[in-house]
């Protein structure tokens, strides 16, 4: 039995479940390598279970290990209600991704059965947020063919193009390296656009003697990796210079501070006093933060609300950003394993102010 069924055998052991439904696609794929669109497992004391439809028949079959039971089904839940073993249960669901319509039906289906639907959302992601070595791995390559796109496609120029037209260029060069696509849409953001952390790039031509903010990352073999950058187009106004001079030290304490130990919240201060004391407190209005994984946000947390210890596994950014709006907007990002004795930071991308054309 692999060490992912084991863990989350012991968790649902903790929490006194029988079986946990589990029906969300990131963490089926996780805890069995199954990569089709309609899935679902069930894990309790029996053999685990699997259940998926008649197009998947021969993919499951090469992609699950023995240990699970595959079954077919027109309709998965009734599939997985029937296959349940008799007398007491207490059947785990994720509350956060089952639907009503779908909690409705399971309702239904063990009305007649002595069953008890406890919801359980999280237990799974839990086990995700701290990465194995081959996870690592796989966040890591990913992180290198984001890096060699950013590289081709800024490095060959972007003022005067639009922003849209680099973030596409951005997410082609990553699938000619392999990826899967990128993990979110790529932001581009110049000047004035840069003060919206989520800003969605415009056909607009990016001008010289400004900041671009891009973010920018790869999903390769299921999982992903995230990166933020700022580069000038040219000469820029001394008020420019010093908030990517502010983000910047704000950025590379953080960083120090990452470690098995401190909470999200302990490593969110540590940036945010920086950026306070600048005097641009209502700039960095977003956490410092997030893990990612086969999602490009999951846990844990970098935030004021950011309550769990680091631990060693945990992949995390690192990205303050001050945003000063109709003015600038600069956000740096790394994205950095926790380690026993420390962390390693993915990106190989430098951080010193770059002027591109």
């Amino acid at each position: 039995m692999s060490a992912r069924l084991k863990a989350l055998r012991a968790k649902l052991a903790g929490r006194e479940l029988d079986a946990l439904l589990v029906s969300n696609l990131v963490n089926v794929r996780w805890l069995t390598g199954f990569t089709g669109s309609n899935a679902a497992a069930v894990v309790g004391t029996a053999a685990p279970r699997f259940v998926t439809d008649f197009r998947y028949l021969t993919q499951s079959a090469a992609q699950l290990d023995p240990v699970w039971e595959r079954e077919i089904a027109t309709d998965l839940l009734i599939r997985v209600v029937d296959g349940l073993p008799g007398g007491p249960l207490k059947l785990g669901f994720d509350d956060a991704h089952l639907t009503v319509k779908q909690h409705a039906q399971l309702e239904k289906l063990l009305a007649d059965r002595d069953a008890e639907l406890v919801p359980a959302g999280g237990v799974v992601e839990a086990l995700r947020a701290v990465k194995d070595d081959a996870e690592i791995a796989k966040i890591r390559a990913a992180a290198r063919v984001a890096d060699e796109a950013f590289e081709e496609v800024v490095g060959g120029g972007i003022v005067g193009r639009t922003e849209r037209d680099v973030a596409l260029d951005l997410e082609v060069a990553m699938r000619r390296r392999g990826a899967e696509g990128a993990s979110f849409p790529p932001i581009v953001a110049a000047g004035e656009h840069g003060a919206l952390p989520h800003a969605v790039p415009r056909d607009v031509p990016i001008p010289a003697g400004t900041l671009v903010v891009i973010d920018w990352g790869a999903q390769l073999d299921g999982y992903a990796s995230d990166c933020t950058r700022t580069v000038a187009t040219g000469e820029l106004d001394p008020r420019d210079r010093a908030i990517y001079a502010t983000v910047l030290v704000a950025q590379q304490a953080a960083l120090a501070a990452v470690r098995a130990g401190p909470t999200g919240r302990d490593v969110d201060a540590v940036a945010r006093a920086i950026i306070d004391e600048s005097g641009h407190a209502e700039h960095f209005g977003h956490g410092l933060g997030h893990g990612v994984g086969m999602e490009v946000h999951e846990g844990p947390r970098l935030s004021k609300q950011g309550k769990d210890p680091l631990a060693a596994g945990n992949i995390v950014t690192v990205e303050p950003g001050i945003y000063v709006p109709g003015a600038v907007g600069v956000r740096i990002e790394d994205l950095v394993a926790v380690t026993a004795d420390g962390h390693e930071v993915l990106n190989s991308l430098p951080k010193t102010l770059r002027t591109v054309h």
